[in-house]
């Protein structure tokens, strides 16, 4: 299975788990207020800018919009830190984690994490841990209102949260029906550890028997929030079509729900290994709007 092919089936299904985005590489930032277009075949966002940038802003004036995202109120938000998260996607059981004599040498009493999975024989699963999660997010209520007017954002999709964390870890199955355990361990008695020496000072990292060529892992030393994992993305919707299959309400009325709905991915359904279904590759256009009518 291909590492492109990989990441377009895993983003799949965490999205269709949790109704957000995965991002397949987190060491690489995305921020709120990216936007851009989807790459089909990958599955990640390329982004084309950010609504914060000054240039954006400089664009706005230029089509005579009133909007100043520099004021604190349009400012993006952070929430608390959250507890350890675990998501996984369908054909995946959590049961309880169990100490194998391989690993009783790990100091399992102070992993913040431990969990065990077993992913069903013949289908792809995947699970996405994220160590203590900090979401930062637009504010609703004003925002995303003004700059859907933006011309820039015509047909675009735009990051309206992110889940950022000091550790995360991405697994997806190779269809074998293959049971995996991890912890995230806060030291590690030698030689236990891997990688360190005699008089060493164990840190804080993932432990796993997973075997899978899919599998990627870090943990930040230092505790920094360096990684994001998650993000929740928002699909420009034209105000007229919107109005079309809403029996034609006034714009006043429409919400920042209606105005940025959840995207949909821009592929077909996909088979195990993330390859589009044929049976799909020649109907209509998914979308009777995408289909007939054409961005204005």
């Amino acid at each position: 299975m291909p590492d492109i092919a990989a990441s377009r089936k895993f983003i799949d299904l965490i999205r269709q788990a949790s109704s957000k985005w995965a991002n397949w590489d987190p060491p690489i930032e995305i921020k709120v207020g990216d936007y851009g277009k989807i790459d089909n075949e990958s599955g990640e966002l390329d982004v084309e800018g950010n609504i914060y940038d000054p240039g954006f802003q400089t664009l706005l004036n230029k089509q005579g919009l009133n909007i100043n995202l520099s004021e604190p109120s349009c400012q993006p938000q952070t929430g608390g830190v959250d507890d350890d998260i675990i998501m996984s996607s369908s054909g995946v059981k959590q049961g309880d984690f169990s100490v194998k004599p391989e690993v009783s040498l790990l100091n399992l009493a102070s992993a913040s994490v431990k969990a065990e999975f077993q992913f069903q024989e013949g289908k792809r699963g995947a699970v996405l841990v994220m160590h203590k999660p900090q979401q930062e997010f637009i504010p609703r209520g004003k925002v995303l209102t003004l700059v859907h007017k933006a011309v820039e954002l015509h047909d675009k999709y735009l990051v309206t949260s992110r889940f950022t964390c000091p550790g995360y870890y991405i697994y997806l199955s190779n269809k074998s029906g293959e049971r995996i355990a991890l912890a995230l361990t806060a030291s590690a008695p030698i030689p236990a550890a891997v990688g360190l020496t005699a008089g060493g000072t164990a840190s804080m990292d993932w432990w796993t028997d997973a075997q899978a060529a899919f599998l990627r892992k870090a943990v930040d030393k230092t505790g920094m929030y360096c990684y994001t994992p998650l993000y929740t993305l928002k699909h420009r919707q034209n105000n007229w079509a919107q109005r079309l299959f809403r029996g034609g309400e006034d714009e006043e009325e429409e919400t920042e729900d209606h105005l940025w709905p959840d995207c949909a991915p821009p592929w077909q359904p996909l088979d195990e290994d993330g390859i589009e279904d044929p049976v799909w590759e020649d109907d209509e256009p998914r979308s009777a709007v995408e289909g007939i009518f054409p961005f204005a």
